[in-house]
């Protein structure tokens, strides 16, 4: 897909004042190793003190070195600095918005809906949640509960500073919140840049980008304890034969065990959507965009997940029973589930 067509996700951080997400953000542009991160910092205060620690200092929008660039906005500005990220010359790979520890997530969810930009996505909500204080934060905001519920991936940071039997109460207590979303441990923010989007792989001039293929984002190189599958379980299903789309979207919204990322494309073969669907899911925020097969290239689905606690083989029972079967219906109308996902809708 050329780079003035791709579509650039947007990714919410939200969370507490003092939760991490600062912290989060600094770890992923440190650790970008190349990606094009555009982040737009969304204060309310007359001083931006957020983006002074992300920046240095910003005035508008600044270059953070490795094509990175930084802004900070009120709600207001947030759809105009979308179009000057998201144009159709945009080297970005993914734009993050680190929301206000007062600022209502809903209503920046909305605003990137809402955007006309036509490269703009919806990326997911991701929630950073302060395990030291979560207890005093719940009493004093009970709002922060709707704000969980909203979230697509929990990071529930600071667990370095609790005891195991404390930490295993706090994180309960999260998960009694969100039910089935996926609750990340961490220490210092530190996440990586893979469950949030996808990592692109540039050649040495750096002129010219591509998507990391499916081998790739396994493995990287031969040092094998900085591969991603070294902290997380991965595994991997591929089918030549169609999906059925109710069954595999079923797959989607209920995945087994903690399944934080989950990428690839998709063959569902209906009459009027024979293309190719392009997966990403970032906790529990699914997106399926259809693209036009390449000349010569074989229908095939292809998927990665990345999670903890993957049971591979239940995985791969249920994505094989998703796999479309004699007397399946190819109607128009088996593509209903699918079409939850290809909108930019919560």
């Amino acid at each position: 897909m050329a780079r003035d067509e791709r579509k650039i996700p947007v990714v919410v951080v939200c969370g507490f004042l003092g939760s991490g997400k600062t912290t989060l953000l600094n770890h992923l542009l440190r650790s970008s190793r190349g990606i094009r991160i555009g982040v737009v910092v969304n204060d309310f205060g007359s001083i931006n003190i957020d983006s002074m620690m992300v920046a240095g200092q910003v005035d508008s929008m600044v270059s953070l070195g490795n094509g990175c660039l930084c802004c900070a906005v009120d709600a207001s500005d947030m759809d105009a600095m979308f179009a000057t990220l998201g144009s159709g010359s945009s080297e970005l790979d993914v734009i993050v918005v680190e929301a206000s520890g007062l600022a209502e997530p809903r209503n920046l969810i909305r605003m990137v809906l809402g955007s006309e930009i036509p490269r703009i996505s919806y990326g997911g909500l991701v929630a950073v949640v302060d395990a030291v204080e979560f207890r005093a934060t719940r009493l004093a905001h009970q709002e922060i509960e709707q704000h969980l519920a909203m979230a697509d991936l929990v990071v529930l940071n600071k667990t370095d500073m609790l005891e195991p039997i404390e930490l295993d109460a706090v994180a309960g207590l999260v998960r009694e919140i969100v039910d089935e979303v996926p609750v990340l441990p961490t220490v210092l923010g530190q996440v990586d840049a893979e469950l949030l989007f996808d990592v692109p792989e540039r050649v040495e001039d750096r002129s010219v980008a591509r998507q990391m293929s499916l081998d790739e984002l396994l493995y990287e190189d031969d040092d094998h304890s900085k591969h991603l599958h070294a902290s997380y379980t991965t595994t991997s299903f591929e089918s030549r034969e169609p999906m059925d789309p109710r069954r595999f979207v079923e797959v989607l919204e209920q995945p087994s065990g903690e399944v934080y990322r989950c990428k690839g494309f998709v063959y569902f073969g209906i009459d009027g959507f024979s293309g190719k669907y392009v997966l990403n899911t970032v906790g529990r925020h699914i997106s399926l965009q259809p693209i036009d097969w390449l000349p010569g290239e074989e229908r095939v689905s292809r998927l990665v997940l990345i999670g903890t606690e993957i049971d591979e083989e239940l995985v791969e029972i249920r994505l094989l029973d998703s796999v479309r079967r004699l007397g399946d219906s190819t109607a128009t109308s088996a593509m209903l589930p699918v079409h939850r996902y290809t909108s930019q809708t919560k």
